[in-house]
């Protein structure tokens, strides 16, 4: 696993930085956390170990990897929150730089979208505005409950 110190994905999954919830799921190549922005509860990362910026630079045990992941992950976010509609989403710059790719996976409800007045790209700017995390103890007890998923599904 190629590692690079101050990528804040790096640094989440290496213990540098705190990761409310800890881990979800480990793959060989992936890794899934909880997303720690105002992207709302049960908002899942799905990343590379390794530190990559690009889709193009996935390995191929990488890519072939990342789709059956999403959709569990997709998946298990709806099953979790009740969601309307669960978005996937690669964000891949910070600052105007590439950064760690990663794969937001947001369970959306019709809730959020009437909160906010949005939905799409709209509704996750305005989740970023507004600036609300979810608190630390409610992301542990909705990783743990992802993590009992993950393990479920992928033990079949």
């Amino acid at each position: 696993m190629t590692d690079q110190a101050g990528c804040l994905a790096c640094d989440l999954t290496a213990g540098r930085q705190q990761l409310p919830g800890g881990r979800i799921h480990m793959g060989s190549h992936l890794v899934v956390e909880h997303c720690v922005g105002p992207l709302g509860l049960g908002s899942l990362i799905v990343k590379p170990l390794r530190h990559v910026t690009s889709v193009a630079e996935l390995s191929d045990g990488e890519a072939t990897e990342l789709g059956p992941l999403l959709r569990l992950a997709s998946e298990i976010a709806g099953e979790l929150t009740g969601a309307e509609q669960v978005y996937n989403c690669l964000w891949s710059h910070a600052g105007g730089e590439p950064v760690h790719i990663h794969y937001l996976v947001q369970p959306v409800t019709r809730e959020q979208m009437e909160r906010h007045g949005c939905y799409g790209p709209s509704l996750q700017v305005a989740m970023f505005t507004a600036g609300t995390l979810p608190s630390h103890e409610a992301i542990r007890e909705m990783a743990e409950r992802a993590s009992r998923l993950f393990a479920r599904r992928l033990d079949r």
